[in-house]
């Protein structure tokens, strides 16, 4: 199980937040800013969490652990913080934290750490490389939003197969999602919108169940 050490204070909503991450296969440690090196090298961990509260002890810790140390950095910000972010963290997560999409941006930094290339989802003129979340059509770069993205990779990656609404948001959304399945139908037409033409369909509606990727 991948360690990721988190600097925050232990909040029901933190603790809530690391036993989520466990789930989705991540050791979350506890530390404060003094022993975050120390905690970062016990626990050889891939990726430092840290609560950016913006003072320049924060800001300090943050260049240094991605500049000096090159270990991957997400903060986790109030909407208020995000101007003072610039240069100093790889990735960020914004309050409310959702678990699933902060999961997927862990995963995404810890193997671009890695330098391991993720294989490409090819298919009838369309691409998709889950290293640097792009999408391209006949060579084009496509502009999606994260959901849009995650769910395309999602039936892209089991072409042929029906999911319901249902199971899509909560592959998609995650379990802590707590809208309707309009919101399903809607992120499929605006993707497809962005990814369809009259030369290229991928996407189809299996009426009264769900959406699946087609096959080409």
């Amino acid at each position: 199980m991948q360690k990721v050490v988190v600097v925050a204070k232990q909040t029901d909503e933190m603790v809530k937040l690391c036993a989520e991450l466990n789930k989705h296969g991540y050791q979350c440690a506890f530390t404060d800013s003094n022993d975050a090196m120390e905690s970062i090298t016990e626990n050889n961990a891939g990726l430092l969490l840290i609560e950016f509260t913006g003072t320049p002890e924060v800001e300090t810790l943050c260049r240094y652990f991605r500049k000096e140390k090159d270990l991957p950095v997400i903060a986790l910000v109030s909407t208020d913080k995000l101007d003072k972010l610039v240069d100093l963290v790889d990735d960020f997560a914004v309050k409310p934290y959702n678990s699933k999409e902060l999961a997927t941006r862990i995963k995404h930094l810890i193997r671009k750490d890695s330098d391991v290339p993720t294989a490409q989802i090819r298919t009838a003129g369309i691409t998709i490389d889950p290293d640097k979340y792009e999408v391209y059509v006949d060579g084009k770069l496509v502009s999606l939003t994260f959901k849009e993205y995650e769910l395309l990779k999602f039936l892209a990656s089991h072409p042929g197969r029906v999911f319901t609404r249902d199971t899509l948001l909560n592959q998609v959304w995650s379990q802590d999602y707590f809208g309707g399945d309009r919101t399903v139908d809607v992120h499929i037409r605006r993707l497809r919108s962005k990814i369809e033409d009259p030369d290229h369909v991928y996407i189809e509606t299996v009426r009264n169940i769900g959406y699946r990727f087609i096959r080409n």
